[in-house]
């Protein structure tokens, strides 16, 4: 029965240092899954329809492996600095859970592709070394889904889709020092993840997970507290709110002279807190041992070199170049370099339309926003090109179009890939600086707004902005700001 707490605030704790580690599931983008040749690319399908006998743990069949999900784990671990030992192999770690029809997992377990790496985060201006265990290949489970049947009792159905979707996990040490380091080591890892192509590293959609290792212990004491281990956080939010939360959790219990039980726990996201799910299991609890049904893996030193020459320039690299080569802020070039889609997008347009800052800051902050309210950074790639965020931005530079109506715009590239100057004549954007036909909405502003008309003529020179606004939205945002204030003042000062 889960153990529900009240909310406890989560105060950076005096007596006690925050320990934290992670482990990070992520698919990877293979065609087929880990060990049959089912397409692993199960988005949307009917349920069970993307399901063999090797995936539904039939008796009788053998796995094989994919080759390309060996290769992608490698290159991750390169990326992380990683070693690359020369052996390793395959285990069966044993649980009896729904999803796992077959009753074990094929994982790794004490010789798995690549160990003991590391990768800098940087908090406040303070970099940490964190650590890495292991980075090593298994196979996804299949997904429990728990509704209601037709006549309303509860009942739980089984999703083979995603069992044996190859799954790769990321082992940190339990070098992490709080929430922030947490969530910033999170993004580090999937930048890193998307510039090799590895992964989408979506966690709303599944395809990145990560569970949170958490323990307290007194200032200056070299033993590990008790951990907790905490499931189910679907975003770079949810992780960091349940870490302070545990943090707070925690810190009451040792401060009332009570123990912490090692346990896993649950985030419950709509309520803020963390709930008991089941005791916390040992490795002996899985009982693992080597896979019968799958060789040992010998990895050649030469085709370490190839995979390691092959690595794209990675998100520490670029970022740096970014701010050698294009005078970008540590902060604008670190945005930039968080994939490769992204970095391309700036980098092509940068050669199209060269103003390295003016592109970036419109990627940042217009892609950023789109993407933020429910795009798919694939897809927007496809749709927005070099060539049309170029041609946006010459337009703009040109006056042909305001910055209100540039943004419009840019959303309609997003959506649709039309080019700029369809867009602008299709929705009537195109700036407009005739005085003419700007005249009648500068008379109307002043005419229906005298207060901050009689706060200009009184020196309040900032009142002319709220016109130049009411200006603005007569015209739905065509007008030249520039040519609104002129005609303003000169209307004013001619009245």
């Amino acid at each position: 029965m889960a153990i529900v707490e009240a909310r406890h605030p989560a105060p950076p704790p005096t007596d006690f240092e925050v320990v934290i580690g992670l482990e990070i599931h992520c698919q990877l983008l293979t065609s087929s899954k880990m060990f049959c040749g089912c397409s692993a690319d199960y988005a949307g399908a009917p349920p069970n329809t993307h399901v063999c006998p090797i995936c539904l743990g039939m008796p009788g069949v053998l796995p094989v492996i994919n080759r390309r999900a060996v290769e992608f784990t490698l290159m991750t671990g390169l990326a992380l600095n990683c070693a690359i030992p020369e052996a390793s192999k395959f285990d069966r770690k044993n649980y009896p859970y729904p999803d796992l029809m077959k009753g074990y997992q094929i994982s790794q377990y004490d010789l798995p592709f690549t160990r003991d790496g590391w990768v800098d985060v940087e908090v406040d201006g303070q970099v940490r070394r964190v650590g890495m265990e292991r980075v090593h290949l298994e196979e996804d489970t299949a997904r429990l889904v728990h509704a209601p049947d037709s006549e309303g009792r509860p009942c739980s159905l089984l999703d083979v889709n995603r069992s044996g979707v190859p799954l790769m996990e990321i082992v940190s040490k339990p070098d992490l020092r709080s929430p922030a380091e947490a969530r910033a080591y999170l993004q580090k890892l999937r930048a890193i993840l998307r510039t090799l192509g590895v992964s989408t590293g979506n966690m709303e959609e599944g395809s990145f997970r990560c569970d949170a290792n958490i323990s307290l212990r007194p200032r200056g004491v070299e033993a590990l507290g008790t951990r907790t281990e905490v499931k189910n956080m679907n975003s770079f939010r949810s992780v960091a709110r349940a870490l302070e939360y545990e943090i707070g959790r925690q810190t009451a219990l040792l401060e009332r002279g009570e123990r912490v039980v090692q346990e896993t726990r649950g985030w419950v996201e709509d309520r803020g807190v963390t709930v008991s799910q089941r005791s916390k299991e040992q490795a002996h609890d899985y009982r693992y041992f080597p896979e019968p049904d799958l060789p040992p893996l010998f990895v050649a030193r030469a085709r370490v070199e190839e995979l390691r020459a092959a690595l794209p320039e990675l998100p520490d690299a670029r970022s740096e170049r970014y701010g050698r080569e294009y005078g970008l802020t540590p902060y604008l070039a670190g945005q930039l370099a968080t994939s490769r889609d992204l970095a391309e997008l700036f980098e092509q347009t940068v050669r199209l339309y060269p103003d390295p800052t003016t592109v970036g800051n419109w990627i940042q902050t217009e892609l950023f926003r789109l993407q933020k309210e429910g795009g798919d950074e694939a897809e927007a790639r496809a749709l927005l090109s070099a060539e049309h965020l170029a041609e946006l931005l010459r337009l703009l530079e040109q006056g042909a179009v305001s910055g209100s109506a540039a943004k419009q715009v840019f959303e309609e590239l997003y959506r649709t890939g039309r080019a700029p100057t369809e867009i602008v004549e299709s929705l009537g954007l195109a700036q407009v600086s005739d005085v003419d036909a700007l005249g009648g909405a500068v008379r109307d502003a002043i005419e229906a707004n005298p207060r901050p008309v009689a706060d200009y003529r009184a020196g309040k020179t900032a009142a002319l902005g709220r016109l130049v606004g009411e200006v603005m939205k007569a015209t739905r945002g065509r007008a030249n700001p520039a040519t609104v204030s002129e005609l303003l003042r000169q209307e004013l000062h001619a009245e």
